[in-house]
């Protein structure tokens, strides 16, 4: 997932938070696909880093317009420029976003790194990603030896989920545990 890519501050982690669209009208606006709860908020980030090298883009004024943001950026001022920027990821460092409100809240780039346990304690390896193939999404746990297995996550496979102390706790689906006991 992009929302994982590292910043390069002082390990500051960068979330990806929209991408730019075709251009919108003769001026240089774009169409922005947010994924902000509240897609005008991807304003409030800017500047915002991009996945371009050296590109950091400003929103200087948007508007919500069906299921996209129409926005005017800082120096873009013509068309042609803004057909160049199609396909551009905005990303935000994790830093800049709110702390989330309960623990039941987190963001999938605060679980990359946690620890993956069985409620006995047994350590099963490390969360590395957060995969969505469309059916929900799923735990991508690297173990010691770098094999890495797939689990639901679900509330009933991921009861617990620790960010203050560093783990998940996993309860493998009945298959899975026989899949170990062999």
């Amino acid at each position: 997932m992009a929302d994982n890519a590292s910043s390069g501050n002082s390990g500051d982690k960068k979330i990806l938070v929209g991408r730019i669209g075709a251009a919108h009208g003769l001026r240089g606006q774009v169409r922005i696909n947010s994924f902000t709860e509240n897609p005008l908020s991807i304003a409030d980030y800017s500047p915002l880093y991009t996945d371009r090298a050296g590109l950091k883009l400003t929103i200087t004024k948007s508007r919500l317009a069906k299921n996209v943001v129409i926005a005017k950026l800082a120096g873009i001022d013509e068309r042609t420029s803004a057909e160049a920027l199609n396909g551009v990821e905005l990303f935000v460092p994790r830093s800049k976003l709110p702390p989330c409100d309960n623990e039941d809240e987190f963001l999938h780039v605060d679980l990359v790194g946690l620890q993956a346990r069985l409620d006995t304690g047994q350590v099963l390896g490390e969360v590395t990603t957060i995969a969505n193939f469309g059916a929900g999404d799923l735990l991508e746990v690297r173990e010691p030896d770098g094999e890495t297995k797939l689990f639901a996550f679900t509330r009933a496979v991921v009861p617990q989920v620790n960010i203050k102390e560093g783990f998940v706790l996993i309860v493998p689906p009945v298959e899975i545990e026989g899949d170990q006991k062999q």
